[in-house]
């Protein structure tokens, strides 16, 4: 049976569309690259905003025209808050509400073979699992992903769910609580994404507060630190994290880790205005977030960095927009994602459009501006790059990542593969940056 996979949404989900994929491939499945060559096809929702649902509902619609017979299972964090709307979907064989790889495979392929049964593979395995009804009761964990199908990079998830009540988010509500994986597997795990992939991407809903939950004592930094010890040979790179939850530990590593903890840090930031950050129920003000970024950029001279911004939050106003781009303007930032404010239903924010709105159009005006600015900025660090040695990972034949998260072309005559670790001079060229005279090295080999 072939299988066609369709992801929405963030890191997270891709690392759960990975293991679903690898669990369906044990029992025998191989992937279609298009809907009309499925036997079965999978959708990995998200749940971000109420036009994730909507799009993943218009995905479930197409996928009906262009492959009546096949067999549809919906799964994910939309599937997990909506599950009884998408199995009322003409089409919908299944609907996994969250994202069990295991009872994914087994709505999918139910008269496949068990994992490993007459197909030659055998999952690696830290125990057993066990089919639950909800997410939020769900163990992290299980078969550990072996390689991201999807890309060069491979993608690590640390832990899942989140602890915090911020007023616009409902994929909370979708994941549940924060919790976290033990060291051990995370190691055991990275140690295998590491034959496949030279850099890994530590992901999760809240990294931050990896180790809160276990009962052996574990920060995010000494789980950082552990693997860089534990797995030679690739760079590892953190997911999206909040400013005040990078400990110096982590900071350290950014530092002297000669760059295998890559030097780029993504902290959501949402608004620069105070009122605006109160009622979105962020625990950080302004000032907090400012301090530690301009701490942290100190220390680490060449750092990419990125944030989430919100414009036209309920309430925001023309003084709190300037002063989130006051904000944006004095710190390093190389690149923002801004989103013009989309309500989501069951989420205080929901609650507060209808008190305070700000018209859409407003919303917008205010994401342009803030793009523009960060493009600029984004600009100068790319011109004080061009001249630089770096060390990037290659993507595809002619694009490659920097540790500080640019995206660069490679001179047609340079050396080196897919999937190689190289270094070499960063030059400005009339379409953006690029890289010549590329040298694929090992990490021993220093910068």
């Amino acid at each position: 049976m072939r299988v066609f996979y369709r992801t929405f949404g963030c890191k997270a989900n891709q690392y759960d569309t990975e293991r679903m994929r690898q669990e369906l491939d044990a029992r025998g499945t191989s992937a279609a690259e298009r809907i009309e060559d499925a036997e079965i096809c999978v959708l990995n929702t998200c749940t971000v905003t109420n036009s994730a649902d909507a799009e993943a509902r218009r995905a479930i619609r197409r996928i009906r025209r262009r492959n009546p017979d096949a067999r549809i299972v919906v799964a994910g964090c939309s599937a997990a808050l909506h599950a009884e709307d998408y199995a009322g979907m003409e089409g919908v064989d299944a609907v996994i509400p969250g994202h069990d790889p295991v009872r994914v495979a087994q709505a999918g392929a139910p008269t496949a073979s068990r994992p490993g049964a007459g197909t030659g593979s055998v999952l690696v395995q830290l125990d057993d699992r066990r089919a639950l009804d909800r997410l939020d009761v769900e163990p992290v964990g299980g078969e550990l992903l072996r390689r991201r199908t999807a890309g060069t990079r491979g993608w690590l998830k640390i832990q899942d769910g989140c602890d915090r009540k911020c007023a616009f988010c409902a994929t909370r509500l979708a994941r549940g609580r924060s919790r976290s994986r033990s060291p051990e597997e995370v190691v055991a795990e990275a140690r295998l994404l590491a034959r496949h992939h030279p850099e890994i991407v530590l992901t999760g809903i809240h990294i931050g507060h990896y180790g809160l939950d276990l009962t052996e004592s574990v920060t995010l930094g000494q789980l950082v630190h552990h693997l860089l010890d534990a797995v030679p040979g690739v760079r590892f790179r953190l997911g999206s994290i909040e400013a005040t939850e990078i400990c110096d530990d982590i900071v350290d590593r950014l530092v002297d880790s000669g760059g295998r903890l890559a030097p780029h840090l993504h902290m959501p930031l949402q608004s620069g205005a105070d009122p605006v950050l109160r009622r979105m129920r962020r625990w950080h003000t302004r000032e907090q977030y400012r301090a530690r970024v301009l701490e942290i950029a100190e220390r680490v001279p060449v750092l990419g960095l990125g944030a989430d911004v919100i414009t036209g939050f309920p309430g925001e106003t023309e003084e709190d927009h300037a002063a989130t781009a006051v904000l944006i303007d004095e710190l390093p930032f190389t690149y923002l994602h801004v989103f013009p404010f989309s309500p989501r239903d069951d989420t205080v924010a929901a609650r507060l459009v209808q008190e305070m709105p700000v018209p859409e159009r407003v919303a917008g005006e205010r994401s342009r501006d803030l793009r523009e600015r960060v493009q600029r900025k984004g600009g100068r660090h790319a011109e004080a790059r061009a001249g630089t040695l770096a060390r990037v990972v290659l993507e595809g034949r002619d694009s490659a990542l920097t540790g500080d998260y640019l995206r660069v072309c490679v001179a047609a005559d340079s050396s080196g593969r897919v999937g190689d670790l190289a270094r070499g001079v960063l030059q400005m060229g009339p379409d953006g940056l690029y890289i010549e005279s590329l040298e694929t090295v090992a990490w021993r080999e220093g910068a």
